[in-house]
């Protein structure tokens, strides 16, 4: 924590004062232009975080160019959710002739410090999912444009959402007039913004009818490596599940695999549904009931709202929620005639 007064502002000289080092060497480690070494980073890179120092655009060099430069923050690139919001993000970007930087989250490094890094070379800045601390965010959006995308709202930052509870309950509500009655959420609501808003509309779907009751949900990453891990946690249960709400596709689609392979009729056993939407989901056997959610138009906004954050046109707008739609295959137990192009 900042021990400067409030009212004074953090400077690069602030900075390089609580280093000991010149103002250059700070440049220099912030911009890793230069080697330097391992102690003075650390000291700089210290001092940055206990004065909470957040480099300034207009302290970038003369030379850089002057079109808008994004900055993307992900989680990763693994699997069809991210990779379609970097191409609609990209595609919006390059109608404006802007230039993007992205930053992966590494389980071996500080993202934090890196993002850090990254605003001294970007005009503004897209924070992807609970990539960074609430506190950070509140800090970031001081001093540099920023949007959010996927996460909860924080004042002074633009945010862009899809509509999670009400599909994930509608999701629900279908599954209880197929007449399935014990039911299994698979996904980790403490993992994203997304997930906890699709278990919240899970159990408000359940909590109608005091004849059904949400279990504890089955903890496992939103991905195909834990379509195992899932199946073999769900068949362990005391009593049998007859409906699976996944959090994602790419889980759904996987433990479908699995059980197929154990000998569980989906749907005639067990009833998958999932959200997303994704191309695997149409190909599926039977196909994914699913919740269509545009991942695409997620990127896609989220470039158009920093283009206008960077622009001085919005301050401290409302979040734009994005539309989802239920999408029903056979999965449920509904008739289904086979895939069909999206």
């Amino acid at each position: 924590m900042s021990t400067e007064p409030a009212d004074r502002p953090v400077t690069i000289y602030t900075v390089a004062d609580r280093a000991g080092v010149s103002i250059a060497t700070v440049s220099r480690v912030l911009r890793g232009t230069a080697p330097t070494s391992p102690t003075t980073r650390r000291k700089v890179l210290q001092a940055v975080q206990e004065l909470e120092y957040i480099p300034l655009r207009a302290a970038r060099k003369v030379d850089v160019p002057r079109h808008q430069t994004h900055g993307l923050v992900l989680p990763g690139l693994n699997g069809p959710y991210y990779s379609e919001l970097l191409t609609g993000f990209e595609a919006a970007a390059a109608r404006y002739g802007q230039s993007v930087v992205i930053q992966l989250a590494s389980p071996t490094a500080d993202l934090e410090e890196a993002v850090r890094r990254l605003l001294g070379r970007v005009d503004g800045l897209v924070l992807a999912n609970d990539t960074v601390s609430d506190a950070f965010v509140r800090h970031t959006c001081r001093g540099t444009p920023t949007v959010l995308v996927a996460r909860n709202p924080v004042h002074g930052c633009d945010t862009v959402l899809v509509e999670n509870v009400r599909a994930a309950q509608e999701l629900t509500d279908h599954l209880l007039r197929h007449g399935r009655q014990r039911f299994v959420f698979v996904g980790d609501p403490a993992d994203s913004h997304d997930v906890t808003e699709r278990y919240a509309g899970f159990r408000a779907a359940l909590a109608r009818s005091t004849a059904y009751e949400a279990r504890p949900p089955v903890l496992v990453a939103l991905e195909e490596g834990s379509g195992p891990e899932a199946v073999a946690a769900v068949r362990d249960l005391a009593e049998p599940a007859d409906a699976l709400v996944c959090a994602n596709d790419e889980l759904a689609v996987a433990m479908m695999s699995v059980l197929s392979r154990q000998g569980v009729r989906v749907p005639e056993d067990l009833a998958v549904v999932g959200f997303d939407d994704l191309m695997t989901a149409r190909y599926a056997n039977p196909g994914l009931t699913t919740v269509l959610q545009p991942m695409r138009s997620l990127g896609h906004w989220a470039a158009i709202r920093l283009h206008e954050r960077i622009e001085g046109r919005t301050h401290d707008v409302r979040p734009q929620v994005l539309p989802t739609r239920l999408v029903v295959r056979g999965s449920c137990g509904c008739e289904w005639d086979g895939p069909t192009a999206a």
